[in-house]
């Protein structure tokens, strides 16, 4: 891996479905052990602009750079080795156990034959730990909640081992309770591994309250770009989402926090 302190580098990233652009232009560049979320309104772009890095999708113009390493470049394991995942939601064809969908984590580390050794089994146990889904570790994923289904699925992405993890809309799914305990996982895990996240997220409120950095998008670019508090005003909610708001300060966190002008 290149020695570099970024993390990920997107230059000119342009993009479009079979007819509409969805990104145009997208600059980005994120510094390693930073947590960057990704707002914006429907359509924007979020979504692509992850399936894009992790190299689900090849962009139609433009450069993808992983820690100095053009993404074009990397083979799919190496690309695997450096970023992870971690969706909206689970979808397992096979009814696994936990702890068996936690070690396919280990996938782009196995030899050829593919069989997990004891450090496989150990690096799994310990993100069952860091994530308190140890005691569940035989659990199929069926009978868990929606809560403990995400923490699985970030326990998989622990378990790979990659410096840069992209979460899509991890809570849609969850209520508020799940949503704060999800959150405050991610953070957690971040700085005791030293990971590099990026996170997408439609909930304005958590996204300010835990990312010292948001970038929002708008017509597949970049609108604002900063901390919160410079991001999230009446002005940038007017002309991005259309929304005629008010913002006020939590007083707790010094968070914006949005609420209908009238």
């Amino acid at each position: 891996m290149t020695e570099t302190g970024v993390a990920l580098e997107v230059e000119a990233l342009r993009f479009a479905y079979a007819g509409p652009v969805v990104l145009d232009g997208l600059d980005l560049r994120v510094q390693r052990g930073d947590l960057v979320g990704i707002i914006g309104p429907n359509g924007c772009g979020k979504t692509t602009l992850l399936r894009l890095i992790s190299g689900t999708l090849e962009p139609d113009a433009g450069a993808i750079r992983l820690f100095g390493n053009p993404l074009e470049s990397l083979p799919r394991r190496r690309r695997a080795c450096l970023v992870s995942v971690v969706p909206q939601e689970a979808r397992v064809v096979f009814d696994f156990t936990v702890r068996e969908i936690v070690l396919m984590g280990r996938a782009p580390h196995l030899g050829l034959l593919g069989i997990e050794n004891e450090q496989d089994r150990r690096i799994a146990d310990e993100a069952l730990r860091d994530t308190d889904m140890a005691s569940m570790s035989g659990a199929r994923l069926a009978e868990l909640s929606g809560g403990e289904k995400q923490r699985v699925l970030l326990a998989r992405a622990l378990a790979q081992e990659a410096p840069l993890m992209l979460l899509d809309e991890p809570t849609a799914y969850l209520d508020i309770r799940h949503r704060l305990d999800l959150y405050r996982l991610v953070d957690r895990l971040r700085a005791e591994r030293g990971l590099t996240v990026v996170l997408v997220s439609h909930d304005i409120h958590l996204a300010a309250r835990f990312c010292p950095r948001l970038v929002m998008l708008h017509h597949g670019q970049v609108a604002a770009d900063g901390p919160p508090a410079q991001v999230i005003t009446r002005e940038n909610l007017r002309r991005v989402y259309d929304a005629d708001v008010r913002i006020l300060e939590d007083p707790v966190s010094g968070a914006p926090l949005v609420v209908p002008a009238r």
